[in-house]
């Protein structure tokens, strides 16, 4: 990456992200997730927790211009069809962008989980998010058992979610 175009990608993501340091959360593993309200890309509304009791959620919040963002969701559908008759649920949480940027992207992703919008990036800052992606990974009670920040690699999301699943 140009030096150029790295000082501008680095000015992109903190505008973008300056108002997740307002009153940021410092999620704690071993502590309830927050409760939000979402909806999906059709408009549905998605409640989570009251939606997924039950479920190994993992919430991973993202944007179109994460570079990152495109490769890992792609990656992570596998993973996703393997476990998700054992009750894994996943639920990309597109922060503050529009409703079609955000169809776009997943629309040639091939991903079958749910896409969400966090248009004014309220759920993003309740969890704490400053950088993107970021998963958080919630137990079938609500409880935050681990997240990734950054870039991950199936492998690590796999990992994550047999050790949850191991101790159910």
């Amino acid at each position: 990456m140009s030096p150029v175009l790295s000082t501008a990608f680095v000015l992109t993501l903190v505008l973008l992200l300056s108002g997740c340091s307002e009153q940021t959360a410092q999620l704690e593993n071993g502590r309830p997730a927050p409760a939000f309200e979402l909806p999906d890309l059709s408009g549905r509304p998605v409640r989570f927790p009251d939606d997924l009791k039950g479920k190994i959620t993992a919430i991973r919040f993202w944007a179109d211009w994460c570079p990152f963002c495109r490769q890992e969701m792609a990656d992570l559908e596998p993973v996703y069809r393997k476990y998700r008759d054992r009750g894994l649920r996943i639920l990309a949480v597109n922060v503050r962008q529009e409703r079609d940027t955000a169809a776009r992207f997943v629309a040639g992703l091939g991903v079958s989980y749910d896409t969400l919008l966090d248009g004014e990036g309220e759920v993003a800052r309740s969890y704490g998010v400053t950088g993107l992606p970021t998963t958080y990974f919630i137990d079938p009670q609500g409880i935050l058992r681990a997240r990734i920040l950054g870039e991950s690699t199936p492998q690590v999301f796999e990992r994550i979610v047999r050790e949850i699943l191991d101790g159910e």
